[in-house]
C-alpha cells in the first residue's frame, strides 16, 4: 500500500516536473521568436533607412546636373544675347555712317541742282538768241533759193537722214571690228571678274551636301574632344565638314563630286555604327572609298556592256565612272554621253558609216568633265589629252576638240557627235526644261526677230540655239544688215532667259531675172538669164 502511495506521488511529481519543463522550452522558444523578430525589425530599419539616403543622394545629385545644364544654358543664352546686341550695335553704327553719308550727297545734290538751275536759265537765253538768228537766216535763203521752208525743212531732212543712217551703220561696224580686237585681250579680265562675282552661288550649288544626324547631341560628337574627330574625318575624305547652327544637319563641301559621295556614305555608316573615332573613321573611310569605287566600275562596266563597246583603256574606264557623280544644268553628264552616243550611233548606221566608232566618240565627247576638277583647262583640252594617252582613234579625239567647234570635223562621223550632243542637251526635259517652256522660248525668239523692221521670215534652228533671220534686200543695205544682227542679239540678251548661247544668222539676197524675147524661126535670137545673188 505504501510502495502504491509513493508510486503515485513520484508520478504526480513527474507529470508536475514535466509541466514545468514544457512551460519553460515554450517561454524560452517565445523569447526566442521574440528577439529574431525585433532584430528582423531592427534590419529592415536599417535598409529603409539606406535605401531614403541612396535615394536622396541620387535625387541631389540629377538636381545637381539640371542646375548644372540650366546654368550652362543661361550662359549660352547670355553669349548669345551679348552677341546680338554686338551685331545691332554695329549695324546702328554702319546706319549712322551711312545716313551721314546720304545726307551729305542730299547736300551736294542740292548744290548740283542751283548750279543746273543757273545753267539751264543761260541755256534758255542763248537758245532764244540763236533762234532769232535762225530765223533771220532762213529768210535770207528762202529769198536766195526761191523754195519755200517747209520743201527745204523737207529736203534736208531726208537727205541728212539717210546720208546719218549710211554713216551711223559704218560707224558702227567700224567700233564693232575695234571692239573684237580689244575682245582679244580683255576677254580673260572680263572672266575672271564674272566668275569672282558668281563664285559664291556656284559653290553653294554645286559643292555641298548634308547628312541628317538623330538630334543635335551628334554634332558634338561629330567635332570630338578638342576637335579630334572632325580633323581625322577631314583628313581622311579630303571634305570640309561644316558643323552650323542648322538643327541635326551636318554639311560637308568638296569640289570633288566622288569625294563628297565617300564623305557622305562614310558619315552615314558612323552615325549608323554610334562609334565615331580617328580608327573607326579611317576603318569607315575605306569602306565606302571601295563602295563609291565599285559603284564607278560598275557603272562603267555596265554602259560598255550596253554600248557594245570593247578596248577600251583602263583609264578611260574609271573616268567614264566617275562621270556618274557629274552634272551640268542637271543632266547627268554619265547618262547624256549614253544619249549622245545611241544618237550618233543610230545616224551613222543610216548614213552607212562606222557605227561602232560613232558611238565611241559619243560617248567619250565629255570625258574631260570627270578630270576636270583636278587639272587645268578646259574638259574640252583635258579630254583630249585624256584620250591621245589612252591611244582612241583620231575620229574619236576629233569629235571632242568639233563638239565645241575648238577643231573642223575630220569626219563625218564628228559631225554627227555635235548634232547629237545638241539633241541631247536641247530636247525638252534634258535639262530640267518643260515643253511648255521650250516651245514658248522658240516662239519668243521668232517673234522678237520678227518685231524689227525690214525682216521678211524667222526660222529657229537647232533646238533654239540659233535663229535665221531673211530680211527684204530693198529695205536694208549690207551695212544696215549686219548692224541689224548685233541689234537682234543684244534684244536677246536683254529680254530673254537662254542655256549657253544664240547664233543670230541674217540673210539678204537679191535675185535679179532678166529675159530676151521670144524665140522666133529664122532669126538668130538666143534667150538669156542673167541672176544676181548677193548673201
Amino acid at each position: 500500500m505504501n510502495t502504491f502511495i509513493i508510486i503515485i506521488a513520484a508520478s504526480l511529481i513527474g507529470v508536475v516536473i514535466g509541466g514545468l519543463i514544457y512551460h519553460l522550452m515554450q517561454s524560452r522558444k517565445i523569447s526566442d521568436a521574440r528577439k529574431k523578430a525585433e532584430e528582423l525589425l531592427e534590419e529592415a530599419q536599417k535598409k529603409q533607412e539606406k535605401m531614403e539616403r541612396n535615394a536622396y543622394l541620387t535625387a541631389r545629385e540629377k538636381l545637381y546636373e539640371e542646375k548644372s545644364n540650366f546654368i550652362k544654358q543661361m550662359k549660352s543664352k547670355e553669349n548669345e544675347f551679348k552677341s546680338r546686341d554686338d551685331r545691332l550695335r554695329q549695324k546702328e553704327k554702319e546706319v549712322r555712317k551711312l545716313g551721314n553719308k546720304y545726307q551729305e550727297k542730299d547736300w551736294q545734290t542740292a548744290k548740283r541742282e542751283q548750279e543746273l538751275i543757273h545753267w539751264e536759265k543761260n541755256i534758255r537765253d542763248k537758245e532764244k538768241e540763236v533762234e532769232q538768228v535762225r530765223e533771220k537766216e532762213l529768210l535770207k535763203l528762202e529769198e536766195m533759193s526761191g523754195l519755200n521752208r517747209d520743201e527745204a525743212k523737207k529736203m534736208l531732212i531726208d537727205s541728212m537722214i539717210s546720208q546719218a543712217r549710211s554713216e551711223a551703220a559704218q560707224s558702227l561696224l567700224d567700233i564693232k571690228k575695234e571692239a573684237e580686237e580689244r575682245a582679244r585681250w580683255e576677254a580673260k579680265e572680263i572672266m575672271a571678274f564674272a566668275i569672282e562675282r558668281m563664285a559664291t552661288e556656284y559653290t553653294m550649288e554645286s559643292t555641298l551636301i548634308s547628312v541628317e544626324l538623330p538630334n543635335d547631341d551628334w554634332k558634338g560628337i561629330i567635332i570630338g574632344r578638342e576637335g579630334r574627330n572632325i580633323k581625322a574625318f577631314e583628313a581622311a575624305t579630303g571634305v570640309k565638314v561644316i558643323v552650323d547652327d542648322t538643327p541635326e544637319t551636318v554639311v560637308m563641301s568638296s569640289f570633288d563630286p566622288v569625294k563628297r559621295e565617300i564623305a557622305r556614305i562614310a558619315m552615314e555608316k558612323l552615325i549608323k555604327i554610334k562609334n565615331i573615332n580617328p580608327k573607326t573613321i579611317e576603318t569607315e573611310v575605306e569602306k565606302a572609298t571601295k563602295e563609291v569605287e565599285a559603284s564607278v566600275k560598275k557603272a562603267s562596266e555596265e554602259t560598255l556592256q550596253e554600248l557594245k563597246l570593247k578596248n577600251v583603256h583602263p583609264e578611260m574606264r574609271e573616268y567614264l565612272g566617275r562621270l556618274k557623280y557629274r552634272t551640268s544644268y542637271g543632266q547627268n553628264i554619265l547618262q547624256h554621253s549614253k544619249e549622245v552616243a545611241w544618237l550618233a550611233g543610230g545616224m551613222a548606221a543610216e548614213l552607212g558609216l562606222d557605227e561602232a566608232l560613232a558611238k565611241r566618240a559619243g560617248l567619250f565627247h565629255d570625258i574631260g568633265k570627270a578630270v576636270s576638277g583636278d587639272s587645268e583647262g578646259s574638259h574640252v583640252s583635258i579630254g583630249v589629252e585624256l584620250a591621245t594617252k589612252c591611244a582612241e582613234d583620231p575620229v574619236v579625239i576629233n569629235s571632242i576638240l568639233a563638239h565645241h567647234e575648238e577643231a573642223e570635223p575630220i569626219s563625218p562621223i564628228s559631225v554627227l557627235v555635235t548634232a547629237a550632243d545638241r539633241i541631247s542637251g536641247a530636247r525638252p526635259g534634258a535639262r530640267r526644261e518643260s515643253l511648255e517652256a521650250y516651245a514658248e522660248r522658240i516662239s519668243k525668239l521668232e517673234e522678237l526677230a520678227n518685231s524689227f523692221e525690214g525682216v521678211g521670215k524667222t526660222y529657229a534652228l537647232s533646238a533654239g540655239r540659233e535663229i535665221r533671220v531673211m530680211i527684204m534686200p530693198e529695205k536694208l543695205s549690207d551695212a544696215e544688215t549686219k548692224l541689224l544682227s548685233a541689234d537682234i542679239a543684244r534684244k536677246i540678251k536683254e529680254t530673254m532667259e537662254y542655256p549657253g548661247q544664240i547664233k543670230v544668222t541674217v540673210i539678204r539676197q537679191t535675185v535679179a531675172n532678166s529675159f530676151t524675147d521670144e524665140f522666133l524661126p529664122g532669126h538668130n535670137q538666143k534667150k538669156s538669164e542673167t541672176v544676181l545673188s548677193e548673201e
